[in-house]
């Protein structure tokens, strides 16, 4: 047991990671980066898919009422920011959250949360990738310039789109007034081509576009850097001229009601409305790309929530404004509300700052996940051609190229609900590893010195005290919660609550921060409202990692003191 909570001091991982060692050659990083430059790549991560995408869901299932969810969430991922600071401050180097654990958790710990990074990476990269690609397909049909549906979408939905569309005309309905939507899933299905009975569905131009960006993020961080700083100003200048030009045509009167669906319409955005805010933690990968991480990192990553919380509320308030939320459930909510208002040249405007804005949420990514590879094998928990240094263009190579494979093919495949789901589960166990991880690390006895800390606040009597409103007031007013959380829907939810228990416990006991046990919490409600069956995916996939960590990692760890004995 005491070799899988192994932890690894501080000091050697810095002196590991100023060594640059990776397969057994002398070989560092370039440090160029500094906070406008990560600023702008955690403004790059977060504003993609989220704001172009996804956003006309979240308005769908909320109304203009999602504003509170994008505040609420908004105030969770600034506590867990808050933690990723402190942690980026005293810990700056590559590793990102699987560094942090390993400082606080140990070995086993830093392995399921390395394990589960990769996922998140990997599976937003492909969710950016399909958005993108609806984007650049809508485009290309603005321009004349039309690919065959088949070539632009994943087979699940072309299947479903086909069976609701034959039941369609089955009921005898013209073709004609099928939805838009639907009617391009019914034409991809009939039209793909069919070997030995499997119809042949690909999202070719998602494909497409990682193998560019991985291509970019392959050859070096200053073409990445220089890429990114130029797509981060266009698309901020497009959203403000989205903001100020939508905002001639707001109507009050769509945002009555505020809340049609009620607090648990609101709810039903979770995912979407998280997906959102991913990517403010994956500029800590690039800490020893930058020129003062300790100081800079902590300031890149609040300055950037703050900028992309203000776009999002107002954002929402505008496009609720504009038309009836009923209307918001497309791929392409922007593009589509300015064309119904007759502002086609605005639409395209849209749509292309979209397929700006997507390709720099790539960027980002695609550079984050080699580098928790590379951290990893520099552990010896994978081989160490993971951790190979290009010679001349100073990036993970292997990792890099294995990297857009991983995204590029499943892009291909998958479907955009499933991912989205898959990369909000993730980042949220994440989150509260690391606000769980600065309550290990502030009651450190030889706790290093940072450059940044989480203020402390001592929790003992607020957490305590909001445990109990919220159970009175859940009693009162929601009788059934707890019944409900009984059944196997509901165990997502019990689990929060026996956490929630356990750390008002600890908090009143030991007298814990209050800001990371409010991040911890928060980031775990977010995580309770997913269903049970991505929980599910979730729990097979760190089970696959496990089986991985127990036939490799463990015996070829550099921690393990016996493998030399072997």
């Amino acid at each position: 047991m005491n070799s899988l909570l192994r932890k690894k001091s501080i000091d050697k991982i810095l002196k590991d990671a100023a060594e640059g060692y990776g397969d057994g050659e002398h070989s560092g990083m370039h440090k160029i980066l500094g906070v406008r430059d990560l600023t702008f790549f955690g403004i790059a991560a977060i504003i993609g898919a989220g704001i172009f995408s996804s956003i006309g869901k979240a308005c769908f299932d909320g109304g203009p009422g999602v504003i509170f969810l994008y505040i609420f969430t908004a105030i969770a991922c600034g506590f867990a920011a808050l933690c990723y600071a402190e942690f980026a401050s005293t810990v700056p180097v590559s590793g990102s959250a699987y560094t942090y654990s390993y400082v606080a958790f140990g070995e086993i710990f830093a392995w399921i949360i390395g394990w589960d990074l990769l996922m998140e990476y990997a599976i937003g990269n492909i969710a950016v990738a399909i958005s993108w690609s609806d984007y650049f397909t809508h485009l290309m049909d603005s321009a004349g310039l039309h690919i065959s549906h088949w070539l632009t979408m994943d087979y699940s939905t072309a299947h479903k789109g086909f069976i609701e569309a034959s039941a369609w005309l089955a009921s005898g309905n013209p073709v004609n007034e099928m939805d838009s939507g639907l009617f391009e899933k019914y034409q991809a299905w009939i039209q793909a081509p069919n070997f030995g009975g499997i119809r042949t569905i690909l999202d070719l131009p998602a494909f497409g576009i990682v193998a560019l960006i991985t291509y970019i993020v392959f050859i070096g961080m200053k073409e990445s850097r220089a890429m990114s700083n130029i797509l981060v100003m266009i698309k901020l200048a497009v959203i403000f001229l989205v903001i100020v030009l939508g905002a001639y045509y707001v109507n009050p009167d769509n945002w009555s009601p505020f809340t049609p669906n009620g607090f648990t319409g609101i709810l039903k955005g979770v995912s979407a409305v998280f997906f959102a805010y991913i990517g403010f933690d994956a500029i800590s990968t690039t800490a020893e790309e930058c020129k003062n991480p300790q100081r800079d990192l902590p300031r890149a990553m609040i300055y950037a929530l703050l900028i992309c919380t203000v776009l999002y509320v107002v954002l929402a308030l505008v496009l609720t404004g504009m038309v009836s939320y009923t209307k918001l459930n497309v791929g392409d909510p922007l593009a589509t509300i300015f064309e119904e208002r007759g502002l086609k040249i605005i639409a395209g405007i849209v749509a292309v700052s979209a397929i700006v804005a997507t390709a720099s949420v790539l960027l980002v990514f695609q550079m984050g996940q080699p580098r928790i590879w590379m951290s990893m094998s520099r552990d010896g928990l994978l081989p160490k051609i993971f951790s190979r240094i290009h010679k001349k263009y100073k990036t993970p190579s292997f990792s890099t190229i294995l990297t857009g494979l991983c995204v590029a093919v499943p892009a291909l495949f998958l479907n955009l609900d499933v991912v989205i789901s898959l990369t909000s589960i993730g980042t949220l166990f994440a989150f509260v590893l690391v606000c769980a991880g600065i309550l290990v690390l502030q009651n450190m006895p030889d706790r290093p010195e940072s450059k940044f800390k989480v203020p402390y606040v001592n929790g003992k009597w607020i957490i305590s005290t909001l445990f109990i409103m919220a159970v009175v007031l859940i009693v009162m007013y929601a009788p059934d919660h707890f019944t409900n959380i009984l059944s196997l829907e509901g165990i997502p939810m019990l689990l929060f609550w026996i956490v929630v228990l356990m750390v008002t416990y600890l908090t009143f006991t030991r007298q814990f921060s209050l800001i990371p046990v409010l991040g911890l919490i928060s980031c775990f409600y977010l995580m309770a409202q997913e269903s049970h069956t991505n929980w599910l995916r979730f729990l097979i996939w760190l089970l696959v990692g496990m089986c991985i960590y127990f036939m490799y990692g463990r015996k070829h760890s550099k921690l393990n003191t016996n493998k030399h004995k072997e």
